[in-house]
């Protein structure tokens, strides 16, 4: 009786693990798209599309209520697409209102360090940190609708006015504009002269880049939404063949 129970018991766990993983036409659900990330493909190629929304988690985790992206979970996503022989390229979809610098340079690095094509499409905001993921990609993308905010490194909680601290700010704003400037058309002093500019933000310093002109000083490639950055991903896997 014990042995019957204890089958049955077993034959309930494998069911409800089967309902998780499949649909009821017995397809397969990828997990991954719960992390936004979902790998698309036909016959020519296999992209994996990867969103970064909401606010970019860092080592201190938000309030449940806001949409983030978890930088441990997209490191180990990148890894993984990077080392994946079936998968051909990456597309990055941007709507982001920044977070923490470091998770969100960890994730630039990453990106701007694979061999594989790499394009990214802003839509909505690509603001603050979001800036160094756009221009990560091999080529990048931003609607015509959608804008950029740049602005100065700011810092959480208890901040010692002495003048270590400033310089620390200082040259953690050098990295994000060094990278900037290595990924992107404009150079880091160009980029530093937006980061401090006055009168366009209210009790701020920064800029407000809308698509068109996010093209016109440097920072992104092309204005253009997903079919054009899904042609230009394609384009760069082929190129990528004939090498």
């Amino acid at each position: 009786m014990n042995t019957y129970i204890e089958s049955s018991s077993e034959n309930k766990k494998k069911k409800e693990k089967k309902s998780e993983n499949y649909t009821d036409c017995g397809e397969r659900v990828d997990e991954r798209e719960n992390n936004g990330s979902v790998v698309i493909g036909n016959d020519d190629c296999v992209i994996n599309c990867l969103t970064v929304i909401g606010e970019i988690e860092g080592h201190t985790e938000s309030p449940p209520q806001n949409k983030t992206t978890k930088y441990e979970h997209v490191i180990p996503r990148l890894v993984s697409i990077e080392e994946d022989k079936n998968i051909d390229g990456l597309l990055v979809i941007l709507n982001t209102v920044g977070g923490d610098i470091e998770a969100g340079l960890a994730l630039a690095e990453l990106m701007a360090g694979m061999s594989k094509p790499t394009v990214s499409l802003v839509l909505g905001g690509g603001h603050s940190i979001g800036v160094p993921l756009a221009v990560a990609a091999k080529y990048s993308f931003i609607a015509p609708s959608a804008s950029m905010t740049i602005h100065p490194v700011r810092s959480n909680g208890l901040t010692l006015g002495v003048r270590q601290s400033f310089e620390y700010l200082k040259r953690m704003q050098e990295r994000i504009n060094n990278f900037v400037a290595a990924n992107s058309n404009i150079t880091a002093e160009k980029y530093n002269d937006l980061v401090m500019t006055t009168g366009e933000l209210v009790m701020d310093v920064g800029t407000v880049l809308e698509g068109k002109r996010a093209v016109e000083v440097g920072l992104i490639d092309s204005v253009g939404s997903l079919s054009l950055a899904v042609e230009k991903l394609k384009a760069l896997i082929n190129e990528n063949r004939k090498k």
